[in-house]
């Protein structure tokens, strides 16, 4: 997979996933995970591949060749 994510775009995915994911488990826990949780799995993961499947498809890139 090519890194199509500048730094500044993973480190803003990666913070938005995890607030996403912990404030529905600070709020109601594990047991009772909000969809909200699982949407912010998406920015997290991407943030930490460094690839976005979305900007692929449309040809978009952050990163600097």
């Amino acid at each position: 997979m090519t890194k199509n994510l500048a730094n500044w775009d993973r480190i803003l995915r990666i913070v938005a996933g995890l607030i996403l994911l912990g404030w529905p488990l600070a709020w109601y826990g594990p047991e009772n995970i909000t969809p909200w949780g699982y949407i912010g799995l998406i920015p997290f993961v991407t943030g930490l591949l460094g690839t976005c499947p979305l900007y692929r498809v449309f040809g978009w890139s952050t990163k600097q060749s």
